[in-house]
């Protein structure tokens, strides 16, 4: 983890324009008051030492990749220094934003590198670079700028996968509209998924905010899901899935039409029930209609999920938490599309969990389409989190989000 996300002396801003920008290069005074402005409105983007003051400290060198181009360092009252460089520019000057946000952006369908080197150029190992350092920003950090909004209630769930051939796991974690969390574990034991899978979100959330403590997660009948959460947040409340129960009744079914028409208005009945009094009189009235089916595999699924009830129960406790993994699943439906498109992953395991996360950037940062633009500011997840945006252009609204990496110094 200390390899993927190093804290970054970098602060990142949205310059009004290029010109902007020259103009407080050689203007100190202009600059600071950039600088003191920006800091006013989003203290989130700089280092706590910003509080204190800063003085400028020195020119970066012209860059040899954007001809013409140098950066300015501030120094803070403990003596570190950082540098700012304009949502404009890419990280480590490999091009300006423009020029690569369109092909970015097609990386959110699984566009082949060499496709885009194709219609864009430069080589195929420039995209592959260029896409998975997006992976390298906290997660959470860059996508939940006030510790306020950090969701209470979770979704988690692991997707099967390959690296070199082996089966792995990429554990999810989603919350409004958002993955919040992505790791890759070489088994589903609770061990794995503690540490390799989801201990990744619990980071990156202590880090925006020490004292934070879910208190839901929908989950499925894992077991070793289950326990990795209570593991990592001890007061949580885990939440078994409805969804998941009707399903494997559902796939008992395939050749009982009527059969199933008929259990699914009967379940579908309970999960609407208004009351934890009205949803246990519904757990009964379906399990006394369950001892006239003939199907003994169909009824044993419908007594199973009856005898579920107490931990379905628990959701009466918060309305506001997921009953099921809906929200998750679509979302993973998006990570089955990319990881078919690559045929999965093939080389060091570092490599493909940075690809995860990059998947996992891109979708809390693409912009929606038009007809998803509804009831005000929805440009994107973030900004359905947030309520608001950095610039108007996805890429540099996620560059200026990832200043520091997206990590609290």
């Amino acid at each position: 983890m200390e390899e993927l996300l190093v804290v970054s002396k970098c602060i990142c801003l949205a310059f009004p324009s290029e010109e902007h920008y020259e103009q407080c290069m050689k203007d100190s005074g202009a600059f600071r008051q950039f600088l003191t402005t920006m800091y006013s409105q989003y203290p989130e983007l700089f280092p706590q030492q910003m509080s204190q003051g800063f003085r400028f400290h020195s020119f970066t060198p012209f860059s040899r990749k954007q001809e013409g181009f140098r950066m300015r360092r501030i120094e803070f009252s403990d003596g570190s220094v950082y540098q700012i460089r304009p949502s404009f520019m890419m990280p480590y000057l490999i091009a300006r934003s423009d020029e690569v946000e369109k092909a970015l952006y097609l990386c959110k369908w699984g566009v082949p590198f060499g496709a885009l080197t194709y219609v864009f150029g430069h080589n195929d190992m420039f995209w592959y670079r260029a896409y998975i350092s997006l992976g390298r920003n906290s997660i959470v950090g860059t996508t939940v700028k006030d510790p306020a909004r950090l969701p209470e209630h979770l979704v988690a769930d692991e997707k099967h996968t390959r690296l070199n051939g082996e089966k792995v796991y990429a554990a999810t974690t989603v919350a409004n509209e958002c993955i919040l969390g992505v790791g890759l574990a070489d088994n589903a034991g609770t061990e794995a998924l503690l540490t390799d899978g989801y201990g990744h979100l619990k980071e990156e959330a202590l880090n925006l905010k020490p004292d934070y403590q879910p208190k839901s997660v929908n989950t499925d009948e894992w077991e070793h899901t289950q326990r990795a959460w209570k593991d990592l947040f001890p007061c949580i409340t885990v939440i078994l899935c409805f969804l998941h129960a009707f399903l494997n009744i559902r796939d008992r079914c395939k050749r009982h039409k009527e059969l199933l028409r008929s259990i699914s208005e009967k379940v579908w009945d309970i999960y609407h029930a208004d009351t934890v009094a009205q949803f246990s009189q519904r757990i009964r009235r379906l399990r006394q209609w369950a001892s006239f089916i003939t199907i003994d595999s169909v009824q044993d699924k419908v007594l199973k999920l009856c005898d579920k009830a107490p931990q379905f129960k628990k959701a009466f406790s918060y309305p506001r938490a997921h009953r099921t993994s809906n929200a998750l699943d679509r979302l993973m439906n998006y990570q089955d599309r990319i990881l078919y498109s690559i045929q999965y992953f093939h080389g060091h395991a570092t490599s493909a969990l940075l690809y995860l996360r990059s998947m996992a950037m891109i979708w809390n940062f693409h912009p929606y389409s038009t007809r998803a633009c509804y009831e005000g500011a929805r440009a994107s997840p973030f900004e359905a989190l947030n309520g608001f945006q950095y610039h108007p252009n996805w890429l540099q609204n996620m560059l200026v989000a990832g200043s520091l990496r997206g990590w609290r110094v």
